[in-house]
């Protein structure tokens, strides 16, 4: 069966280190959106602490881009785990399904502070 051009080589290997090569356009477009408000916030909270602000909105603000950063994980996870790791487990050697468990392993626990 050939693979749809979204699923082609999933997680290849290029020159320059791996690579998700299974990225669906428009969930890539949302994380750079997301990515680019985030960066907006932290740089609202760089000025909020150059002003000497209420540390407790200060802090606020930090909550809320912490938040904004687990959903662009969340999404990079489940991408991960629908092009990536079904990949690696589906069409894989035994060393290579056992390499993406432990990977995975590594996500969640890594991830799950």
């Amino acid at each position: 069966m050939m693979a749809t051009k979204k699923q082609a080589e999933v997680c290849a290997v290029h020159a320059d280190g791996r690579r998700a090569v299974g990225v669906d356009a428009e969930i890539k477009a949302s994380n750079l959106r997301r990515l680019s408000r985030i960066e907006g916030q932290l740089r609202g909270i760089q000025r909020m602490v150059e002003q000497d602000r209420y540390c407790a909105d200060i802090l606020t603000q930090v909550t809320s881009a912490q938040e904004a950063l687990r959903a662009v994980a969340r999404s990079l996870m489940r991408n991960h785990l629908e092009h990536c790791a079904s990949h690696a487990i589906r069409n894989g050697s035994a060393d290579e399904r056992q390499a993406m468990y432990d990977e995975l392993l590594a996500m969640i626990y890594k991830n799950a502070r």
